[in-house]
């Protein structure tokens, strides 16, 4: 596939550079220009690009930037692009920590719908639940014992499925979520988020989420991370996670 990935960070650069090693047609963005993902683009075998050229032709459109810059993205970004192309949203709001406040968001509008209106077409919710570590060394072939999941949320069925492929494609388990009004169930600080949880008990802690309790315990991070010191290792991030729901 044509895949057009905007944001090179810890989660769209992982996903560029595992897309790009199964042999799919990969080329990137960011907000600094052509110039500054060349160098990464070169690396992991892709295309450098503007934001319009990355997802110029593309089967796949996948941001993993943060909500501010979403924000500054051209509103006609996406008018060239076919309907039935699907679009995947990896972004998570954290205010406080790496945000602005987000009237919206804090008044309970569900991220990914929120993410969708300011682009104006429908989006897939998936890789916003499982940490950066956990994506680029995890990954297990499709029936691998232990293998971990990834939630997708979405309206849209053959899109979620060739999402659902990709997360396939890259080691996980995809987990279906539902619709995106229900991606609230895999946002930061509910039980399904960043616990390197199976498919069977991903879907358990997908239907224990209680809605409007993740963000006051998000809310409690910083002071939570503080604990874990300046470098906290990826065992120390998922055990984190875990104890803010227990499941039983």
């Amino acid at each position: 596939m044509k895949i057009g990935i905007i944001g090179i960070g810890s989660i769209g650069g992982t996903l560029a550079r595992k897309l790009s090693s199964a042999g799919h047609e990969i080329r990137v963005a960011n907000s600094k220009g052509v110039d500054d993902v060349r160098p990464f683009a070169d690396e992991v075998g892709a295309t450098a690009a503007d934001t319009r050229g990355a997802i110029s032709g593309a089967d796949l459109v996948i941001m993993s930037i943060p909500l501010p810059a979403l924000e500054k993205l051209p509103k006609d970004l996406f008018k060239d692009v076919a309907e039935s192309v699907p679009v995947v949203d990896t972004s998570n709001y954290y205010p406080g920590m790496r945000d602005p406040r987000i009237a919206d968001l804090d008044a309970g509008e569900v991220e990914s719908v929120w993410v969708s209106k300011q682009i104006g077409r429908p989006v897939i919710k998936a890789f916003n639940n499982i940490l950066a570590e956990t994506l680029a060394k995890l990954g297990k072939p499709e029936g691998a014992a232990g293998r971990l999941a990834v939630a997708v949320a979405g309206d849209d069925a053959a899109a979620k499925q060739v999402v659902m492929g990709i997360v396939n494609e890259v080691g996980f388990d995809p987990v279906d979520a539902g619709a995106l009004a229900e991606s609230w169930r895999q946002q930061p600080s509910t039980p399904a988020y960043c616990c390197d949880y199976d498919a069977a008990t991903m879907r358990k802690a997908l239907g224990a989420a209680v809605k409007g309790e993740a963000p006051k315990k998000r809310d409690q991070l910083p002071d939570k991370m503080g604990t874990l010191g300046s470098n906290p290792t990826h065992a120390h991030m998922v055990a984190m996670n875990r104890s803010l729901n227990p499941l039983t």
